[in-house]
């Protein structure tokens, strides 16, 4: 009888089989677990430093929601911290309009003000003006998704900004962390393998610094958290996101770690102890400003300025 109950606390029944480490856990255990594993990852990266103005990074999706949760509970061990949350605005129909309002209804329950930007406002530009542009034009060497990314991490950072924090917490997951390294490897891109850190490097004061609390929580159990705890989130998978090589590269690597539990986990350890040596090997650009946006840029016209210049 013992075998069904938690093996942490052994008394509630257990729900959830932690395949990687053994553990059987009930539902309370495991959300303990995970709220400890964020707090001691915060603390062995020194993510946070005494009265820091946190940004959460919210997408309306079960990562990010899950993250905001996490990290309100988490606020009476740094009650000097100042949290809120901040929401990109890309105008893809029938998609960002729900993630929108149910990232609205969180903040609201959660007491966290939310500061929302937008594409359109920021570049003149919808996600989905922009790929009709693109389509147009007949310039498909790209993805939506790699137009997206370019324009969103610049839309974070002025987000940020205009909020005056001083970090921005984003919700990548292991998952999303071995994913990464991957796609790096595969497109041979050195210089962003070197920059894929737990805690961003402190490289120009414009550049808001990122952490990533959830980067060893594996995003099965990032999901699960938010079942448990009863967070509505956006379950609708972005209409741009299966074309895009992350979404080859993630079930490649959910049906290795089917077959070899912690391969994952294997992927992130290495690639944290590869780091150091990479980086001594990398040639540092200097951080300059783009001569149009005024942005920081390793180039004198920044990548998404060039993207949006051949676009117009």
């Amino acid at each position: 009888m013992t075998d069904i109950y938690c093996t942490v606390c052994k008394e509630q029944e257990s729900f959830f089989y932690r395949k990687y480490s053994g553990q059987k856990l009930c539902k309370k255990c495991f959300c303990k677990s995970i709220e400890t594993k964020i707090r001691t990852t915060i603390t062995k990266y020194h993510m946070l430093e005494f009265n820091d103005r946190l940004a959460v990074a919210v997408s309306g999706g079960k990562d990010s929601l899950s993250l905001l949760h996490v990290l309100v509970k988490l606020q009476k061990y740094r009650p000097k911290t100042t949290l809120m949350a901040v929401t990109i605005d890309e105008g893809i129909q029938g998609y960002r309009d729900e993630a929108l309002e149910i990232t609205i209804k969180n903040c609201n329950t959660l007491n966290v003000p939310l500061h929302i930007v937008s594409f359109k406002e920021l570049y003149g530009l919808t996600l989905d003006e922009l790929i009709t542009k693109i389509h147009a034009k007949g310039q498909t060497e790209l993805t939506p998704c790699a137009y997206c990314g370019v324009l969103r991490r610049r839309a974070i950072n002025i987000a940020a900004r205009n909020v005056k924090a001083t970090k921005i917490a984003t919700a990548h997951t292991l998952d999303d962390e071995t994913q990464t390294t991957i796609m790096n490897i595969l497109r041979g891109d050195i210089n962003r393998l070197s920059k894929e850190k737990p805690i961003t490097n402190k490289i120009h004061p414009m550049l808001v610094r990122k952490i990533k609390p959830f980067c060893e929580i594996p995003e099965n159990e990032s999901a699960l958290y938010a079942y448990i705890k009863k967070i509505s989130f956006q379950d609708t998978p972005c209409p741009y996101a299966s074309n895009a090589l992350r979404n080859d590269i993630r079930i490649m690597l959910n049906n290795i770690e089917e077959k070899h539990t912690g391969t994952k986990f294997a992927i992130s350890r290495a690639m944290k102890k590869l780091q150091p040596t990479i980086e001594q090997n990398i040639i540092n650009e200097d951080v300059k400003t783009c001569k149009k946006c005024k942005e920081p840029s390793s180039q004198e016209l920044c990548k998404a300025c060039e993207m949006l210049q051949q676009i117009k």
